[in-house]
Order: structure tokens, then C-alpha cells, then sequence
């Protein structure tokens, strides 16, 4: 009578699921977004969210979460109802990275969370303030070297993927330079437009200032030269052989959510990041939308996972 019982209960569940997907959205749709206001997550979520709107005839609706350099939110998407009506937009740092720099977190993310689709490919530049007195990655390189502990560089937070490409360049060159953890981008980009910091390595959200003059561009992160600053160098090109901090944004939602629901999520997202109005607004934070399907977002999430595991370990990285 138990087996009955339970494989009764197993097809009641797919019954309902199924029935949940037929007539999902029937609601207005949650987007948590794991950073503060500003930042690049914030800025993709609510790019993507009118346009997802009107496809699904339902609201979608952003709101921020930050906290414990994306935890808090991540965990509000793990713990929420896998209906389709709640996702997670964030960072990869909370993703691929935070497992390894924090001792001890409640929940998986490659496990607890289903890759929906991906946002857009991240790379990180090496930005510094106008103010300090170098004008190539070499001169900066030289000049932390000549005052050791006198350059501070910030991060959306400690284990962000800004934070860890700054310790990749520094374990690289031997340089001293001090790290300063926000909660976001979007307070670390003031800082270092006020002054208060010296250099960060930008996930993007800085790039409208460095082209108005007001930060200067010394190297971009990524294996390959940014189609959007095509003379700018590679921090390998730079003289740091094999550096390479891309990192991928994108909307999650918890596990156990119906496959006919995440499937016509990737199919809208992919779509809605294709079109002309999208890639304008992200070149402008210096991302790239690449279209890949759920399986194809999953194992390039695991494979950036040990990628980022491995430096992590190697620097002793962990969380404050």
C-alpha cells in the first residue's frame, strides 16, 4: 500500500506540474537580483524584464537583494516555490566562485539553482582613477612596485570576480596592493570616481565613464581583445601570459522548476538579447550576449567553476 501510495503521489506531482506549465504565467514574475542597484546585474535585469513582460503578457517585476556578495539573494531564489514565478539574475560570482571562498553556505548553486539562460558574457577592464600618475598596465605595474601598500583597488565584494581578477594580477606581478570590499558595483564605481580608490577591475558598469575621460582604461581582462575597445590590450597582451577573468551573468530559477517553463524562459531571453536595442545597451557596459541553450549554460558554469576553484585555492581566497 506504500508503494502505491508513493507512486500515486509521484504521478499526482507530474500532473500538476504539467498542468502548472500549461498555464504558467498567470502571475506577475519575480526577478531578484542578488547585487544593489547599479551594478551590472541590476542594469541586465532590467534591460531583459520589459521586453520578457510583454512576451508573457504578465509583469515582471525586479527587485534587489544584496547582501553577503550575492548570497542573500541567491538563497531567497533556492528557498522560493520552483513555479517559474521567482528568478534569480546574477553575477557568476555567486555562482562559480562563492562556493569556494566561503567555509560553509546553506545551499549549492549548482545543484539548488537551474541555469535558465545566460545573460551576457562579462569582461572585466583594469580602470584607474585619472588622477594617478600612470598611463599603461607596465607604468602601473612599475609604480605599485616603487610604493608597495599605497594602491588600494575595490570590488563589488570579497570573493567577486573583480575581487579575485585582482588577486590573479597581484600573485602574477608581485605587487602590494590593498583590497577594499563594497556591497556592488554601483559603490565602488563612485569611490573610484571620487577618489577614494585607486584602481578596480570594472565589470563594465564604469566603461560610460571611461569614454567620457573621467577613469582611464589600462588592460581588459579576457583572453581576447574587447570588440568595443579594439586597441586596448589584453592584461596577457600586457605582460601577465594566460590571465583570463571573464565571467558569465544569468538568470537562474530554483530547482525542480517545470522543464517547459525554463525552456520557454531560454527561448525569450535568448531571443530578447539578440535584438538590436539589447547589444546596444550592453555594449555599453561592455558585455556580450551569446545565446546558448540550458545544457550548453550548465556546463560552461561547471567548467568556470573549477577554472575559478583552482586560482581561488591557489591565493587562499576567502570570504571576510
Amino acid at each position: 500500500m506504500r508503494v502505491l501510495t508513493s507512486a500515486f503521489a509521484a504521478v499526482l506531482l507530474a500532473v500538476v506540474n504539467q498542468v502548472g506549465a500549461q498555464v504558467w504565467p498567470a502571475k506577475p514574475i519575480r526577478v531578484i537580483v542578488n547585487f544593489p542597484p547599479g551594478g551590472a546585474a541590476d542594469h541586465i535585469a532590467r534591460l531583459v524584464g520589459p521586453p520578457l513582460g510583454e512576451a508573457l503578457a504578465q509583469p515582471v517585476v525586479v527587485e534587489n537583494r544584496a547582501g553577503a556578495n550575492g548570497n542573500i539573494g541567491t538563497e531567497a531564489v533556492v528557498r522560493s516555490a520552483p513555479d517559474g514565478y521567482t528568478l534569480l539574475m546574477s553575477a557568476g560570482s555567486p555562482i562559480v566562485i562563492n562556493p569556494h571562498v566561503y567555509a560553509k553556505l546553506p545551499f549549492d548553486p549548482l545543484k539548488d539553482l537551474e541555469p535558465v539562460a545566460p545573460a551576457a558574457r562579462i569582461a572585466v577592464f583594469l580602470v584607474v582613477r585619472t588622477g594617478l600618475p600612470v598611463q599603461t598596465m607596465a607604468e602601473l605595474i612599475a609604480y605599485a612596485r616603487a610604493n608597495p601598500g599605497r594602491l588600494n583597488y575595490g570590488s563589488p565584494g570579497s570573493g567577486s570576480s573583480p575581487h579575485v581578477a585582482a588577486e590573479m594580477l597581484k600573485r602574477a606581478t608581485g605587487i602590494d596592493i590593498v583590497h577594499v570590499p563594497y556591497k556592488g558595483g554601483g559603490p565602488a564605481l563612485t569611490d573610484l570616481l571620487a577618489g577614494q580608490l585607486d584602481l578596480w577591475f570594472d565589470p563594465g558598469v564604469g566603461l560610460p565613464h571611461v569614454k567620457a575621460g573621467k577613469l582611464r582604461l589600462l588592460a581588459v581582462g579576457s583572453p581576447r581583445r574587447s570588440p568595443f575597445f579594439p586597441d586596448t590590450p589584453t592584461v596577457a597582451e600586457a605582460g601577465v601570459a594566460g590571465f583570463d577573468a571573464d565571467t558569465w551573468f544569468g538568470f537562474y530559477a530554483p530547482a525542480g522548476t517545470p522543464g517547459e517553463i525554463t525552456a520557454r524562459l531560454n527561448r525569450e531571453i535568448n531571443r530578447i538579447l539578440q535584438t538590436p536595442a539589447a547589444k546596444e545597451r550592453l555594449a555599453a557596459i561592455g558585455a556580450e550576449a551569446v545565446p546558448l541553450s540550458q545544457r550548453e549554460f550548465a556546463a560552461l558554469l561547471r567548467a568556470d567553476s573549477e577554472r575559478f576553484g583552482a586560482v581561488i585555492r591557489a591565493a587562499g581566497i576567502k570570504a571576510d
